[in-house]
């Protein structure tokens, strides 16, 4: 059964830094966190870069579609950009554990689960667990990284949650911290759960005395 850390920062460094970046990486180091999450997703020339949104506008000094952009053309434009290959460098030599979360733009499911899984595959060490909103994506990741662990990413708890993380051969499951309630708890009873975004000891609490596994925050110098 994969083992969590009970905290884990959101998108590198959740509001220390800059989202998805390096430098969010060191800032929850510096403060004690074990294990960051942050979102990849391939630009138009296939490169794995640490990105949440399908546009650059709201977190990079440039304008428009990651998928419309080379990696060149963004880096040249905001070099706090980083690649895949960086994050994972760097996470690795800070000994952090990582929910690496695959965000594919709109058209590039596959593309993204198969690209950044496969580089994974040669040059990650496995400590972390990847998920993505998308099935199509990680079913694609998927096969070319058999052995690691995978999470069942959802807002709340589907139907057929059961068939979609068997699908995935899937060791927990990740869900929206407002949808989690008792029954939810109940339902999901042997399997490891995590929970996003918290950001209030109370709630916290709340969720840690339900059977939580982790919480994803973006304050994780309050939390620790």
């Amino acid at each position: 059964m994969i083992r969590y850390p009970r905290i884990i920062a959101h998108r590198c460094g959740g509001d220390l830094a800059m989202e998805n970046t390096i430098a969010g990486l060191v800032a929850a180091k510096q403060c004690g966190c074990r294990a960051v999450e942050f979102d990849v997703m391939l630009t138009a020339d296939g490169v794995p870069i640490l990105m949440h949104d399908e546009t650059l506008d709201r977190t990079t000094h440039c304008r428009g579609y990651v998928a419309e952009h080379t990696f060149d053309q963004i880096r040249a434009c905001d070099p706090r950009v980083p690649t895949l290959g960086e994050a994972i460098g760097e996470s690795q030599r800070l000994g952090l554990w990582t929910n690496i979360e695959l965000k594919p733009a709109t058209g590039h499911e596959e593309e993204t689960g198969a690209v950044v899984c496969r580089w994974l595959a040669r040059n990650w060490n496995g400590n972390g667990v990847v998920s993505s909103f998308s099935e199509k994506s990680a079913l694609a990741g998927r096969q070319h990284l058999p052995h690691a662990a995978f999470a069942l990413l959802c807002d709340a708890l589907p139907a057929d949650w059961r068939q979609q993380f068997e699908r995935l051969g899937a060791v927990a499951v990740h869900l929206d911290a407002q949808r989690v309630d008792a029954a939810v708890v109940q339902t999901l009873a042997g399997i490891p759960w995590a929970v996003w975004t918290v950001n209030d000891a109370a709630t916290a609490a709340r969720l840690y005395g339900l059977g939580a596994a982790a919480i994803f925050t973006d304050r994780p110098d309050h939390l620790q």
